[in-house]
């Protein structure tokens, strides 16, 4: 059975006052049942929020981490780390990430190992930019960003891996992916895991939409087979919108 997800990436935004105040907004809401919720703030205000949810069924997750364990990386926060706060839960290869830092599969796929190693459950982001969906190329390079930083992992690693695909041409490009381009892609993600490791691993694994949801549009999204939730950025600092989106099932 695979799981129900709604995850907030709250990336960098909020600083402590914010946070307690988003996180009391977030306590004030009903939970709904069957759906795993997850909040990502920055990793100065990990503990914060961790404390303040540690008796509520909230997860508070990290929105990266470094492969090593310890070392001369300035800057860098490992696994280790995150686990002493009670973090077990990371999401890497954001398409900002990739982006804007450089990020390979060759490097992420260490990342993931690192993270597995210490028995922590990864969000692994991946998605197409303008030109690959233009040119028609979505597949290849997605199937290429799963395959390269995945695949070299057994078949029980998918236990604790979530895929979460990014239409990075949807993201504010004035672009708009529709719910069926969506569940298309999650298809294809599926497949392209079950080739690999059987229909067993790919049916279990859950693979969550991250290309701007939003109240608007999550329960048309989330409606389609192949959606388990989504992987949600602006609409995550509002807990009106937030919550409105992780009841959407």
């Amino acid at each position: 059975m695979r799981k129900k997800i709604v995850a907030g990436n709250w990336k960098m935004n909020n600083d402590l006052a914010q946070t307690e105040t988003l996180i009391t907004e977030l306590k004030a809401q009903s939970n709904p049942a069957e759906v795993e919720v997850m909040i990502a703030p920055s990793f100065t205000n990990l503990w914060q929020a961790f404390n303040s949810l540690k008796d509520d069924s909230i997860e508070v997750i990290a929105q990266n981490m470094h492969f090593a364990e310890s070392g001369a990386y300035t800057g860098e926060i490992s696994a280790a780390m995150l686990k002493s706060l009670g973090i077990k839960t990371v999401i890497l290869g954001h398409s900002e990430r990739r982006a804007y830092f450089n990020e390979t599969d060759e490097l992420l796929a260490k990342k993931v190992d690192a993270a597995l190693a210490n028995d922590m459950r990864v969000i692994f982001c991946f998605g197409e930019e303008l030109a690959d969906r233009k040119s028609g190329n979505e597949e290849v390079v997605v199937e290429s960003q799963i395959k390269n930083a995945l695949f070299h992992l057994g078949a029980d690693a998918f236990k604790h891996i979530v895929l979460a695909y990014e239409p990075v041409w949807a993201i504010g490009t004035g672009e708009t992916a529709s719910p069926e381009q969506a569940q298309d892609m999650h298809a294809f993600i599926r497949k392209t895991v079950a080739d690999t490791y059987g229909n067993d691993v790919a049916n279990n694994v859950s693979i969550l939409y991250g290309g701007s949801c939003k109240p608007s549009n999550a329960k048309e999204i989330f409606s389609k087979p192949d959606v388990d939730g989504g992987l949600i950025g602006g609409a995550a600092l509002n807990a009106a919108d937030f919550y409105a989106i992780a009841n959407a099932f």
